[in-house]
């Protein structure tokens, strides 16, 4: 009898589904979340960010506003990581005041707080994730008192203060998901009107050809540098303009996209011998000014897969890759005629994984699970700590740098858990997510 049993407990044990290479590389992912965020608790713990090689800390302003836990909460939620979750909850509920008297980014609090608590409402269902969020909305309102309705970039969270009267259209751009979904759950359409007269006063200041430029001033509308790219300062404007058009459906949005798309295509793609890209132009004559390109700009493809066209997508998520390879991990900028480094470092940027999630679930083509494995383990084998993840200061040296940004538990992490794991993990069909990786339900 004992023999019996064991010899079906052997079948058994035979028998036993194996898990795929796909959920072995979600698994391992989430452990990676888990190193990083153990590294936060035990050396940041209530502060923004975590310098993982001195095992300390820092905030981005006099006082922290708990970036990394907020930033991280709905990465926790999808990963299934309840007890986290948990204690990043009740840290974020005793702790997290916005009522501070000094100047803060108005989009970089927008994309990761205020996106950051709107998700983890949606996700996790307590009302005090929404008060917050209205809290640090109606705070942030300020910012678009300006002559032209375009923001100010910075903001006093309490005196309603401003400054950075010139400011670029990513920060201008960057704000119609989180504000018009505050007013979807507030019923106060201030938030979103407020967004949407920013967007719609830069883009009737766009070019005869249907550019943007890098900077303009938000009092007069003129135009401070006209370079027109998709990478930093610009490249979340046009992301914002095609999402908020599939999250509201409004008609306005689609618009902006479908003025800009053309143009993008004609003036900025560029088509060389070391592959598909995009380039830098003049706003008014479309002049080709620079051939530089970027782990920022990494982000298109999946853009471009939102808006139906797979072919671009794939072409410049080949080249994206290619950069990836090119130093075993991607450089924040590089020459793309030469193939040489105009800016070495690398902090931990997600945009390259979150374009092969974004083609992988729109062709279901295996080779975006294996460029996302490669860029995975390259984070693992290069950027990998005692105690977290650090970003590198050279990418051909792999020189590591004291820091990680909350963007790495955000977004990184999230993007190559959801590229690994099952489908029914996330439904994208239902959601839009804002340039922090948060999500945020069409409903």
């Amino acid at each position: 009898m004992k023999r019996f049993l064991l010899l079906v407990l052997a079948l058994g044990i035979a028998c036993a589904p194996q898990k795929s290479e796909k959920e072995q590389l979600a698994e391992q992912v989430k452990q990676e979340f888990l190193h990083a965020w153990n590294g936060y608790k035990q050396h940041a713990w209530g502060d923004d960010t975590l310098k993982p090689l001195s095992k300390s800390s820092k905030n981005w302003y006099n006082t922290s506003l708990l970036m990394t836990p907020v930033d991280a909460f709905d990465t926790m939620l999808l990963m299934g990581l309840d007890e986290e979750a948990a204690e990043a909850k009740e840290l974020i509920f005793s702790e997290l005041s916005f009522d501070h008297d000094f100047f803060v980014s108005n989009f970089e609090i927008t994309i990761r707080l205020l996106g950051g608590l709107l998700s983890a409402y949606e996700m996790d269902g307590d009302e005090r994730f929404l008060e917050l969020a209205e809290d640090l909305g109606r705070r942030l309102l300020p910012a678009f008192d300006s002559a032209t309705g375009m923001t100010y970039g910075r903001v006093n969270l309490k005196t309603g203060e401003t400054n950075w009267q010139v400011n670029n259209p990513a920060e201008i751009g960057t704000l119609m998901i989180e504000f018009g979904t505050l007013t979807k759950h507030t019923q106060d359409s201030v938030f979103y009107n407020s967004a949407k007269k920013a967007m719609m006063g830069l883009y009737e200041r766009r070019s005869e050809i249907g550019l943007v430029g890098t900077t303009i001033d938000v009092e007069t509308g003129e135009w401070q540098n006209k370079e027109a790219h998709i990478s930093g300062m610009i490249d979340s404007y046009y992301e914002y303009a095609l999402k908020s058009w599939l999250l509201f459906r409004d008609e306005d949005f689609r618009k902006i996209w479908k003025a800009h798309e053309p143009a993008i295509e004609k003036y900025l793609l560029d088509e060389v011998a070391s592959g598909t890209w995009y380039g830098r132009a003049n706003m008014d004559t479309g002049e080709r000014t620079a051939t530089t390109y970027g782990a920022l700009d990494a982000f298109m493809p999946g853009v471009l897969v939102l808006a139906g066209d797979i072919e671009t997508a794939e072409k410049v998520q080949e080249s994206n890759f290619k950069m990836w390879q090119l130093h075993g991990i991607e450089p924040e900028g590089l020459n793309y005629v030469d193939m040489e480094i105009t800016s070495a470092g690398y902090p931990l940027r997600p945009e390259n994984i979150e374009s092969a999630y974004y083609l992988y679930q729109a062709t279901g083509d295996e080779k975006y699970i294996e460029m996302g494995k490669v860029m995975f383990q390259s984070l693992v084998e290069y950027c990998k700590t005692e105690h977290g993840y650090a970003a590198l200061s050279d990418v051909t040296t792999k020189e590591k740098s004291d820091d990680m940004e909350s963007f790495f538990l955000a977004e990184t992490l999230k993007y190559a858990y959801l590229l690994f794991a099952d489908d029914k993990v996330f439904d994208l069909d239902k959601h839009v997510f804002n340039t922090e990786a948060h999500p945020m339900r069409i409903d």
